[in-house]
């Protein structure tokens, strides 16, 4: 479900593990709805401690992502689409934000950084195939 989590990388355990359900939910792989792993079952699968997990299973329950029913497990909130694009919206306008003063500081004018940005979108959208061959 997660892909592997390390202590050699950036960002503690629980945050990498916030972030990974996050991103499983933000593109389409968690449904609302899904049953998650159990705080023990997640904690032996990624080989981190159950506290780990349970703190961000919390997180994700706090930013209502997930929810938890008493006897029957943690689920993915019908909200936690929204929620996951609307943070992943956020981090892009961050990003962006930050690409444009590196452009700039580059010598860049806007209309070469928009031509730039439309350049990089063009080359992920066309089909993996068609890159390939050149």
């Amino acid at each position: 479900m997660l892909p592997p989590i390390s202590a050699a990388a950036s960002g503690p355990l629980y945050q990498q593990i916030v972030d990974g359900l996050k991103r499983e939910v933000s593109e389409g792989r968690l449904a609302a709805g899904s049953a998650l792993p159990s705080f023990r079952n997640l904690a032996e699968q990624l080989l981190v401690s159950v506290i780990t997990v349970k703190r961000a299973y919390e997180e994700l329950e706090r930013d209502g992502l997930i929810y938890r029913r008493q006897g029957l497990g943690t689920f993915v909130s019908s909200t936690a689409v929204d929620r996951s694009r609307e943070a992943k919206t956020a981090r892009a306008r961050e990003l962006l934000r930050e690409a444009l003063r590196e452009a700039t500081e580059a010598g860049l004018t806007d209309k070469d950084a928009i031509h730039l940005l439309q350049s990089i979108v063009h080359e992920e959208r066309e089909p993996r195939h068609a890159r390939k061959r050149d």
